[in-house]
């Protein structure tokens, strides 16, 4: 196919991770390169539907690679998932003569993008974009590596006052229904527990952490707990402690938004920039309703269905890893 898709848009959604403006950055040059004219949407479907169109050259998308945040700006749009919303957001894609769609989000932008590209018949190519690393059919997620860096880093200062303060940290990170973020940060930054979705109930794994005598050879203790309503949150499981271990000096540090924030790294930016790329070709190959992803440091096409539909399970051998070290 010889450039038959000569206008793409291309749109941040979401929430927004480090590396989305080296995804935004890739889209445009690759597209540039293939003499594809990029019309960007600002404020994701709500730009879409509101008509905040502007078109990019290559110049729009300098000295970008290295900012965090999205320079497309993002918002999470309750109108895109009406019938409604999306037939006004394809009046826009009409009217600037848009003829496919790269949406750079997670679980939620795929799946609104799966439904306007199944009823408008737009192809939609999905980029990866979450800290939370949590779709399935890539190995790992836009931001997710800066996620982890930013929250070791907090942890590795915590680590300084729980020791120094002989206490029992709960840390807080985000990753909605995945524990992914939690798991990798308790390895990297030498944590007693992390307390996941994925793993028994928050009460059998408080209880195996209790049962294992946490205190018995050191002067202080680290659990990163993942946000998610299965875990119950880092302070519900503090004060569990507290109740059953009225002994222990107990404290709860949520991380908050600063997970988010910051440069990405280089991994983030190698990663956005790869799959920016992809995209655009996925276009050019005649691809449609595919999220580009790595696996096994390989660009891959997995269609938006099973990236959003099929769970993506954390390694056990990473759990049994965890369960080893922090003796």
């Amino acid at each position: 196919m010889e450039y038959q898709i000569k206008t793409i848009g291309v749109l941040t959604s979401g929430g927004d991770a480090p590396g989305m403006n080296a995804a935004v950055r890739a889209v445009t040059r690759a597209a540039i390169y293939h003499k594809i004219r990029v019309k960007a949407i600002y404020r994701g479907y709500k730009g879409l539907i509101q008509g905040e169109v502007r078109e990019f050259t290559t110049q729009d998308v300098s000295n970008i690679i290295q900012r965090g945040g999205t320079i497309l700006k993002t918002a999470r749009c309750k109108e895109f998932e009406t019938e409604e919303g999306r037939a006004l957001a394809y009046q826009t894609v009409v009217n600037e003569q848009i003829d496919a769609l790269i949406v750079i989000g997670g679980n939620g932008t795929f799946t609104g993008a799966a439904d306007f590209s199944k009823e408008f018949n737009v192809p939609v190519i999905g980029i990866p974009g979450t800290i939370d690393n949590d779709l399935w059919g890539t190995d790992q997620t836009i931001g997710y590596d800066t996620a982890m860096n930013t929250i070791m880093d907090c942890v590795d200062k915590i680590k300084d006052t729980a020791s120094s303060h002989e206490r029992v940290f709960f840390v807080e990170v985000m990753g909605r229904d995945a524990g992914f973020l939690a798991l990798n940060t308790a390895i990297a930054a030498g944590a007693e527990a992390a307390i996941i979705p994925e793993r028994r109930t928050r009460e059998q794994q408080l209880d195996s952490y209790i049962g294992n005598g946490f205190r018995k050879s050191k002067n202080s203790s680290i659990v990163i707990v993942s946000e998610s309503p299965e875990t119950g949150g880092a302070q519900a499981l503090a004060d569990r402690l507290h109740e059953k271990h009225p002994e222990y000096d107990v404290r709860v540090s949520i991380l908050g938004h600063l997970q988010r924030g910051g440069s990405p790294t280089a991994a983030d930016r190698i990663l956005a920039s790869r799959l920016g790329v992809a995209a655009i070709e996925a276009l050019l190959e005649e691809q449609r309703s595919v999220m580009v992803g790595i696996k096994n440091d390989e660009v891959v096409y997995v269609p938006l269905s099973k990236a959003i539909s099929v769970r993506k399970d954390v390694h056990q051998d990473k759990v049994h890893a965890l369960q080893m070290l922090s003796i």
